[in-house]
């Protein structure tokens, strides 16, 4: 059964904090980590007693649970990580998750519902629950078995409403919704000492909930964790179960491992304080369409198949030719249009786009689309800031689509023998100020199969996890009609320059519109 613990805003502790499991039944938690609890460590003194210097938390931390897969959980054994699963061992966990209107039903037993059904969606995905542990040989598995738990944190934003969060037009309050996400910063790595999943339900002033799920990225990549997403919200509602794969067939018994002197781990690759302005940017069916219609007026040559970034699906084309998916077409134009707003960079600057590319169905044989784990690798495209400015968007939708067709089977383990040659953490990050990285797909279920009996969500949102200038993230649209949100990081002064560019934002719209 879950342990309940009730937590005070003040109780809080150094980021690091580990839940030791105990069976002694139900026991005071520890300390209440400070990067739950937004601004709570400093706005209340040590004896409890508000400072009246700075203001009372926005969000904070009423209840802890710590939970365990149900009993009679899949016995996986230890499941060692993968070539696609340690590059990621220097990134953030994964913080995404969403809102919901009112759920009209009292807290208590909404609280215990989600952490029941919690319970049961870890005995179908008990990797999730266990630890990172390295072998004496160098590798790392992740061990499932005695203490297997995880954190369930219950918040309260008494003060705050849905629209202090979704603000048509604006940036989005990053200083609120970092605070919907437990284990802030926590590097993947640190799932040694760490849980390597952990959850927390946000009520706010109006009632609308936030359900935000954190997850290891050398566990999970973004297919496996909508599926897990999608699992949890599913056995609220009594849907069935899509088991997930735990075989490590991807790349075969690579023996390959990633050392680290001193034993302390990675840090992460880029500036993690570095000053950012992040907006969520509307793309409707229709102007996607358009953009799409206008790349494919390109006449190159050597377009093999239609590809969809992260698409779960490649449909090869008739002829030999194939058209610029529309993905590819809202990237090339968020591209040229970034590279535009940097308006320092030198006409003879290459650029970089890059993007994840899901292996799964690309390899010979194919792998299980529910494969457990990351199945992805990064592929890049470069352009000179002269050549994206010369040439229309066909020109650099070209570029994208031909090099995300080219990535099937040999590509891919090519790939992966580069990497057990010369092993290294990805280097996730703009050190140079001229690239762009796409991260999730608009393909991910986070609308769909979502519900957790209180109807369709309102809005995605994510942390400040693996955050940088030029990181972007593609989310679905609400209304499910091929509508695509682009969650974009940038440096102020190239926030503020893209916002002005009219060739760029003709495209972007409300999403009401």
């Amino acid at each position: 059964m879950p342990i309940y613990n009730v937590l005070t805003p003040h109780q809080a502790s150094p980021p690091h904090t580990a839940i030791a499991p105990d069976k002694r039944g139900p026991r005071m938690a520890p300390p209440v980590p400070a990067d739950a609890v937004v601004e709570a460590a400093s706005a209340v003194a040590e004896n409890g007693m508000a400072r009246k210097d700075v203001p009372a938390p926005a969000i904070f931390v009423v209840s802890k649970q710590t939970v365990r897969p149900a009993a009679g959980a899949s016995a996986v054994g230890d499941l060692r990580l993968s070539v696609s699963d340690m590059p990621m061992l220097s990134c953030h966990y994964i913080q995404k998750g969403l809102f919901f209107p009112p759920p009209g039903v009292a807290m208590a037993p909404l609280v215990s519902s989600l952490a029941a059904a919690l319970s049961r969606a870890l005995g179908v995905f008990p990797a999730l629950a266990g630890r990172l542990v390295t072998l004496d040989d160098g590798s790392i598995v992740i061990r499932c078995g005695e203490g297997a738990a995880v954190e369930f944190y219950h918040a309260v934003a008494p003060a705050l409403s849905l629209g202090d969060f979704l603000v048509p037009g604006a940036d989005v309050p990053t200083r609120l919704t970092n605070g919907l996400f437990p284990m802030d910063r926590t590097v993947s790595y640190g799932g040694h000492a760490r849980p390597l999943t952990s959850f927390q339900l946000t009520v706010l002033g109006d009632g609308a909930v936030f359900v935000g799920f954190v997850a290891n990225h050398a566990v999970v990549d973004g297919t496996s964790f909508w599926h897990f997403f999608n699992t949890w919200a599913g056995l609220c509602r009594g849907a069935p179960v899509r088991e997930p794969d735990f075989r490590r067939n991807f790349f075969g018994e690579s023996t390959a491992v990633l050392r680290f002197p001193g034993g302390g781990g990675p840090a992460v690759t880029f500036d993690a304080d570095a000053p950012l302005r992040e907006r969520i940017l509307h793309f409707s069916a229709a102007a996607i369409r358009e953009l799409k219609a206008t790349a494919n007026r390109w006449k190159g040559t050597g377009q093999d198949s239609e590809v969809n970034g992260k698409a779960t699906h490649d449909s090869k084309a008739q002829g030999g030719c194939g058209q610029i998916s529309s993905f590819q077409s809202l990237c090339a134009h968020i591209w040229r249009a970034v590279t535009r707003a940097r308006r320092l960079l030198a006409a003879d600057r290459t650029t970089t786009f890059r993007m994840a590319v899901n292996c799964r169905h690309r390899l010979h044989p194919p792998i299980s689309p529910l494969y457990f784990g990351n199945a992805i690798q990064s592929v890049a495209m470069t352009a000179t800031v002269a050549e994206l400015a010369s040439n229309d968007l066909g020109w650099a939708a070209a570029k994208l689509h031909a090099t995300v067709a080219a990535h099937e089977d040999g590509a891919i383990r090519r790939a992966a023998a580069k990497w057990e040659a010369a092993p290294r953490c990805f280097p996730l990050g703009n050190p140079d100020g001229a690239a762009l990285t796409m991260g999730s797909s608009p393909r991910f279920p986070m609308y769909d199969g979502n519900d957790f009996g209180w109807g369709r969500a309102l809005a995605v949102r994510s942390g400040r996890a693996n955050k940088f200038d030029g990181k972007m993230s593609a989310f679905p649209g609400q209304a499910g009609d091929g509508s695509v949100d682009v969650e974009v990081c940038l440096a102020p002064d190239t926030m503020a320059c893209l916002l002005r560019d009219e060739a760029f934002l003709q495209f972007v719209s409300s999403p009401a519109s």
